[in-house]
């Protein structure tokens, strides 16, 4: 007979503390610390793309892009997690009195991997939703031609637009900004084993 081992909870605050030491990026879950894969060339070079393209496009008008370090608190679920790219209007709202968790992300970009496309896809995008100011959720696929663009139409109500030729452009709705598929996928291998 095999005896079920108790999941351990932590609280917010013990989890902050072990993230400070730890050697790699972890999510916190209410209440669970989930370790993070890592990451692709791949995944890295479409985030960055993206990154980059948006903040020279965008340069001067108050928007600040944030890769992969930057934690995001989303109170209303207990939720800690490393978007691969957030944007914020104006000046972050920090979770707390440093200056690594933010609160306020007007857009996020996740680029899907196997082992959290459906998370990124089902109960995160739900979580990230309970945030005031997020109005625009991209997700990129790694291994193909594809994105899968949520935007938050006047009526509060999201809208799915599909992407998935090379010839396409993701345009924005929340913000004038749009990328070529060239752009955005430049320098990835599609032979790349994925994470």
């Amino acid at each position: 007979m095999q005896i079920p081992i108790p999941t351990r909870y932590y609280t917010p605050e013990e989890y902050l503390e072990l993230e400070e030491k730890a050697e790699y990026k972890h999510e916190y879950r209410n209440g669970q610390i989930i370790p993070m894969t890592g990451g692709t060339t791949n995944h890295n070079k479409i985030a960055l793309n993206f990154a980059a393209y948006f903040k020279f496009s965008l340069k001067g008008q108050g928007y600040d892009v944030y890769i992969g370090d930057v934690r995001l608190w989303i109170p209303r679920y207990r939720q800690y997690t490393y978007p691969d790219v957030m944007v914020i209007k104006g000046e972050p709202l920090y979770a707390e009195k440093g200056t690594t968790t933010v609160m306020n992300p007007c857009l996020i970009v996740e680029v899907l991997s196997k082992s959290t496309k459906n998370y990124d896809q089902g109960d995160k995008f739900m979580y990230y939703r309970s945030i005031p100011e997020f109005n625009e959720y991209i997700l990129i696929a790694q291994d193909r031609y594809y994105v899968m663009q949520y935007a938050k139409n006047p009526e509060a109500k999201w809208v799915l637009t599909e992407y998935d030729r090379e010839e396409s452009f993701l345009s924005l709705n929340s913000i004038t900004f749009q990328i070529a598929f060239k752009d955005l996928y430049e320098g990835v291998n599609f032979e790349e084993k994925e994470e």
